[in-house]
């Protein structure tokens, strides 16, 4: 008799194998992209390829360096998710070396350093974002902003120029189609001690976050339901991620509303929506038991805050995530679920 052994992420919802669960990932990342191209160019998409064909690579070479099946494991489409979600996260005009380094640093040295797909116990996307954030501040600090801004609004052959030369023939540089985000602009003027109410004068802000970009969260928020809808996530973690984040900046705007932003701009600024849905929720990385989600993505909630507010960087969720994969087996282990037959002590 022979047994088929095989590693985890296992797959226990009706949308089939992995690559089929990476593909629906990719579909639901779609609206959201296509938001980003029509508001702030063709960046994004640029940084997408470069992504890609980096992951494919990198994948494909460490496959064959340890005699491991190439082509079976560059279909089950993991490799591109990663991809994927690094190019979101990076501002779309840093340069092309970025985001090949970020991705090559990801898929080697997070993902199969620790043995590949179900091992890895960082999420090698958030990995490689980190890597940049803390080596190259000021070029991962450059997001667009839109033509009503006075940005430029780069056509696709500005934002090769810009991505592969670092200027457009025409002259066209990077200060003149991007800044900061609404997020580092009111960690700044909250630190010159200006009151949020004057902070959000500036016309970067919309009626909750920066402008442009409450129109990619609430897509991506859409795609995020549709992920949970059909399974694809649990809806516990970024359920209780973002009300987690909701609660606690909630709390302390009632308390000074001078000092601390409103909850929706916490919600709606930044990568909150996006990495509870499509980071946070990673199969391998994240919490697997139902009370150890709750707690995860709680964490990651009360981390990006802490981030925010007090700490050093403006936009927390990466650093959060990546703390919360570390505790992840810890969490899951004081909240596994008690063996069938056996009572509440096991």
């Amino acid at each position: 008799m022979y047994f088929q052994l095989s590693t985890s992420p296992f797959v226990h919802q009706p949308s089939g194998n992995i690559a089929t669960v990476m593909r629906s990932v990719l579909l639901a990342l779609l609206p959201g992209i296509a938001a980003y191209v029509w508001l702030f160019g063709w960046g994004i998409v640029i940084n997408i390829l470069l992504a890609s064909v980096t992951a494919l690579g990198c994948e494909a070479l460490v496959l064959w360096l340890r005699r491991r099946p190439i082509v079976a494991t560059l279909q089950d489409n993991s490799a591109l998710v990663t991809a994927w979600l690094l190019a979101i996260a990076l501002p779309p005009f840093v340069p092309w070396w970025m985001t090949v380094l970020a991705t090559s640093f990801g898929m080697i040295f997070s993902k199969h350093l620790y043995g590949g797909l179900g091992y890895n116990p960082f999420n090698p996307a958030m990995v490689g974002y980190v890597v940049l954030l803390i080596s190259f501040p000021l070029e991962m600090a450059h997001f667009p902003g839109l033509s009503s801004l006075g940005k430029v609004y780069p056509s696709f052959m500005d934002s090769v120029n810009l991505i592969f030369l670092g200027h457009e023939a025409a002259g066209l540089t990077l200060d003149a189609v991007s800044g900061a985000t609404s997020l580092d602009t009111m960690k700044t003027g909250l630190n010159q001690y200006h009151t949020v109410a004057e902070i959000q004068h500036n016309p970067l802000f919309g009626s909750w976050g920066g402008k442009g970009w409450e129109t990619i969260n609430v897509i991506f928020l859409l795609g995020g339901i549709w992920l949970a809808i059909t399974k694809v996530c649990d809806w516990r973690i970024p359920v209780s991620l973002i009300s987690t984040l909701f609660l606690i900046a909630a709390i302390f705007s009632i308390i000074d509303s001078d000092r601390y932003p409103s909850a929706m701009f916490h919600i709606f600024s930044g990568a909150t929506i996006f990495g509870a849905f499509f980071i946070a929720t990673d199969p391998v990385t994240a919490a697997t038991s139902a009370k150890g989600r709750w707690v995860y993505g709680a964490g990651i909630g009360i981390l990006t805050y802490v981030i925010r507010t007090w700490g050093g960087y403006p936009d927390g969720v990466a650093f959060a995530i990546l703390l919360m994969n570390m505790n992840a087996p810890t969490i899951d282990y004081l909240t596994r679920p008690a063996v069938f037959g056996s009572g509440k002590r096991g």
